[in-house]
């Protein structure tokens, strides 16, 4: 039975006061008379400062003045608290919910108060997990929680069976997960990811996780778990507004990390000879790989990016790259040759490329190395090695923060690098170091140091004249670093000797009062390489890429993430999205979907061309636009190839045209026949085109620009270039030229 002093009017849920139905006050007109209310001052009729003489008395009137200052202040106060938003809209931006939460548990801790106060106030329903009823999806979860439950505990109590029957009861149970016997990796073979934990597996059947998934798929939009991108689960873009914030940390204060373990790298291991040939046949210049200029680059200090070509056929370009060669010194420290003499004629690099343009680089890499005498052996590195990407000012400080060169390490080298990059605490850009730096060492567990504390910079004179003589004299060139990073024992090493977050907590808590535990002889050494890049503007942010082991990325993600900028706040996650923001904004090319001259790039359009379509489809004939009544000016009409692509095939077919049919006359050279995007002929020729175009790197067009005596290629190649706009407007996607 209905309460009867509560009315419940139709369209609402909650029910009403007895004299709402008299009192039908709109919410605009309740909050306007709050307003008025609050600002409303109480004042004094000053014929209460005069005395029956009609003469002013003073203390009545300081009274008086006394009771309307401090009126105006209430008001003031009420007033401001009257034209507030509710609690759960002062949180800042990236705690905030999409929708009002209604448990005041939910929002920070000082404005849970306010936030039951005001719920208490417009009777709004609130819940307690206690008198929850679980539904359906609720049911199941706590189901498979149970059943969890009673698996671990069926195989605890056995494996405390098989310590009772070898007699080491007494023993206590390892912390953590038992280690995961790795497979000796395949030469010359594609590598597969490990095999993820039971209640993850079926989510990653068609694709793969990066290390740091969980982070990124709580607070981004990933990638449709049917439709990955490259074979990964990417994050595209975070879930809040980002655009001005990324530009701010990326060139003017704080700094952007990027999870870019999905970049493919690819270990080469023979004899010098055999691997100059191979990056010859690659398209590498002959004074990179023999010049003077290039000796640091060979011994392992520097690294090297360029682009990469076919062997044969046509030779066209496949993507850029960056390779780092391994040092002699590291080589002879490694455990997989048996015989000095062969370690010490036996070299290694690394070459990363982008994973869209991974199977034909692998392909034409695996066909040379059998070509080499001897043959050069192949490894596929790509769910061995991970690496984090970091721009902005603040990305050195962070990464300072995060890179502790483990002590005591009896080989000097890697003293001396551990030693210069705890030193280059002032560098605010990388591009002021020398360029394509490399500095190799062994860093030790971040968990160990959680939660990050701000590094100590001096900004004294002497600092800025150290770091300066630094840069100047470079120590790592002088000395060969011991990169164990190129040694896959001591990669697996430092994967399998990481600790669980249990036993890191049960060290914390042993641990004095505000101090980090002590290290002990089996923490985990991990080997660490960061390569230093340019930007080739002037004055641009440079940029720092930390190569790690695949199981090591997770640790040092969560310290550079949540470390305290010594400019304010955290540095940002960036996404894909945020990748190309980068980049547009530098005027630097992406790839690939900058380079349509590229296999990986031509796919990429393709994938955009076929959601553009959808998304133009899917539009009522009245509000989408029709391409073949476009009006162009100067008399044409009608918009020129696919409105809704970027249409290489269209021009280039336009270009073959024009060669072989030189005469053309006027009317058809001003008025040409656009062909429709509805053309039967037009449409089953672009189901599946072929790429019309090759993609020239930016420094031969360069070239051929400025010498206008070498031979210009006969087929259609293209090169990305940089248009500034004089006028006002902005080219959207595939815009034309006219």
């Amino acid at each position: 039975m209905p309460d009867p002093d509560l009315t419940t009017v139709a369209g609402q849920k909650r029910k009403q006061p007895p004299d709402f139905a008299k009192t039908s006050n709109t919410g605009r007109n309740s909050k306007r008379a709050r307003q008025v209310d609050a600002r409303t001052i109480l004042t004094q009729a000053s014929d209460k400062a005069l005395n029956r003489n009609g003469d002013l008395d003073v203390s009545s009137f300081v009274k008086a003045r006394e009771f309307e200052i401090r009126a105006m202040e209430t008001s003031m106060g009420a007033s401001k608290r009257s034209l507030s938003s509710r609690a759960f809209q002062q949180v800042p931006n990236e705690l905030r919910r999409r929708t009002a939460s209604h448990n005041a548990k939910k929002v920070p801790r000082k404005l849970r108060s306010r936030a039951a106060r005001e719920m208490k106030e417009d009777n709004t329903p609130t819940m307690t997990s206690r008198r929850r009823k679980a539904n359906a999806h609720m049911r199941l979860r706590l189901q498979t929680v149970d059943r969890l439950q009673k698996m671990h505990a069926r195989a605890k109590k056995k494996r405390a069976e098989v310590r009772e029957q070898k007699g080491d009861s007494d023993q206590p149970e390892k912390e953590g997960a038992p280690a995961v016997h790795v497979c000796r990796l395949k030469k010359n073979a594609l590598s597969k990811p490990e095999q993820p934990p039971a209640k993850f597996r079926k989510r990653q059947k068609h694709k793969a996780w990066l290390p740091t998934h969980v982070y990124h798929a709580k607070r981004a939009h990933m990638t449709e778990p049917k439709h990955p991108l490259w074979r990964f689960a990417i994050p595209l873009s975070p879930t809040e507004k980002s655009f001005r914030k990324t530009h701010r940390a990326g060139s003017l204060r704080g700094c952007v990390a990027w999870d870019t373990s999905y970049m493919s790298t690819i270990g080469l291991e023979g004899v010098e000879s055999s691997l100059l040939g191979l990056l010859r046949s690659l398209g590498i210049n002959e004074d990179a790989l023999s010049g003077n200029r290039m000796t640091k680059w060979r011994a392992g200090t520097r690294s090297w990016h360029g682009w990469l070509r076919e062997r044969d056929g046509e030779k066209k370009w496949i993507s850029e790259v960056d390779i780092v060669w391994c040092s002699q010194e590291a080589l002879l420290t490694t455990t997989e040759c048996s015989s000095v003499k062969i370690k010490e004629k036996k070299k290694k690099l690394f070459m990363r490329v982008h994973p869209s343009a991974f199977l034909q680089l692998w392909t034409e890499v695996l066909k040379d190395a059998k070509i080499q005498r001897p043959p050069a052996m192949v490894e596929d590195l790509r769910f061995e090695l991970g690496s984090i990407h970091l721009t902005g000012p603040g990305s050195t400080e962070a990464l300072l923060a995060a890179l502790k060169p483990v002590p005591g390490i009896s080989d000097e080298s890697t003293g001396s690098h551990g030693k210069t990059w705890s030193s280059l605490g002032l560098v605010t850009n990388p591009s002021i170091l020398p360029q394509s730096a490399v500095l190799a060492f062994n860093v030790s567990d971040p968990r160990l140091r959680y939660p990050p504390q701000p590094v100590k910079i001096s900004v004294s004179k002497s600092a800025n004249d150290e770091l300066l003589q630094i840069l100047a004299e470079w120590p790592p060139d002088k000395e060969r670093p011991a990169q164990s990073i190129f040694d896959r024992p001591a990669r697996l090493t430092a994967s399998r000797l990481l600790p669980s977050q249990k036993a890191i907590n049960r060290r914390k808590g042993d641990a004095l009062p505000g101090e980090f535990p002590a290290p002990a002889p089996t923490d985990p050494q991990i080997p660490a390489l960061l390569l230093a890049s340019q930007s080739p503007i002037s004055g641009a942010q440079g940029s720092w890429t930390l190569i790690l082991p695949w199981k090591c990325v997770l640790p040092v993600w969560h310290h550079i993430i949540y470390y305290p900028l010594s400019t304010g706040g955290n540095p940002r996650f960036g996404c894909l999205d945020g990748t190309r923001q980068i980049a547009f904004e530098q005027g630097l090319p992406w790839f690939p979907g900058d380079y349509p001259g590229t296999r990986a790039g031509w796919e990429w359009e393709l994938m955009e061309r076929a959601k553009r379509k959808a998304d133009w489809e899917k539009r009522p004939k009245g509000k989408r636009v029709a391409w073949e009544s476009l009006d162009l000016g100067q008399a044409k009409k009608g918009e020129i190839g696919l409105g809704w692509a970027c249409d290489w095939e269209y021009l280039s077919l336009s270009s073959q045209a024009t060669a072989k049919e030189p005469t053309t006359t006027q009317e058809e050279s001003i008025n040409p026949t656009p062909k429709s995007p509805d053309d039967p002929a037009r449409a089953e020729k672009s189901q599946n085109p072929q790429c019309p175009i090759q993609q020239i790197p930016l420094q031969q067009s360069a070239r051929l620009l400025a010498n206008p005596n070498l031979i210009c290629p006969t087929s259609p190649d293209i090169a990305t270039i940089n248009l500034t706009l004089l006028s006002r407007g902005h080219p959207i996607t595939c815009a034309r030229i006219y």
